[in-house]
């Protein structure tokens, strides 16, 4: 993978685009966090109900200070522990999160994520990015390149070819406040 194919799709999504990357188990379809038309693009791309929320990746705990921000110094600490991989934390919305990353909630899903290329379009961008997994809503998630491109085709503006990062499974979904597990 070369840092050109990662500039490019950073630059895309810094231009309002939707981009397809391999993440730990699944690809990923992403677009910025701030810009609520890509945010509702991405939505009606995969058909999804924007009450459901969207998860954001970075590729550090330092990425994710804005939404960070309020939280006490054990909430902190137990992010620190467990990021970078697979865990993705519910924080408390401090009002930094847009309304249809939130969805229907009061919290943000948030993961400091472990894969290289992921983390890398992370760093190119400057900030976190949304991770949604590649489908349409209620069908399998796509585990190729190819998968992406037949579900998707001419849908998205950018692909960042790789491999996934040997999970069998999606990112563990934890409420940081009470420790409770959503998604194993």
């Amino acid at each position: 993978m070369t840092t050109e194919v990662i500039a490019d799709a950073a630059a895309v999504l810094r231009r309002g685009g939707i981009v397809a990357y391999p993440t730990e188990a699944v690809w990923g379809l992403g677009c910025d966090p701030d810009d609520p038309l890509a945010l509702e693009r991405l939505l009606g791309l995969k058909r999804r109900d924007a009450a459901k929320g969207l998860i954001l990746i970075a590729a550090s705990i330092e990425q994710f200070e804005p939404w960070l921000s309020g939280l006490d110094a054990e909430s902190r600490r137990r992010l620190a522990e467990q990021w970078p991989g697979p865990l993705t934390w519910l924080v408390p919305d401090n009002g930094r999160a847009h309304p249809l990353i939130r969805g229907a909630h009061d919290k943000v899903a948030l993961r400091v994520t472990a894969h290289p290329l992921a983390s890398a379009l992370c760093e190119a961008f400057g900030g976190p990015v949304v991770s949604t997994s590649a489908n349409l809503a209620g069908r399998p998630s796509a585990l190729s390149e190819q998968e992406v491109r037949r579900d998707f085709g001419g849908t998205l503006d950018a692909v960042v070819p790789g491999a996934l990062g040997g999970r069998d499974r999606p990112s563990e979904i934890r409420d940081l406040a009470t420790g409770v597990r959503l998604r194993l």
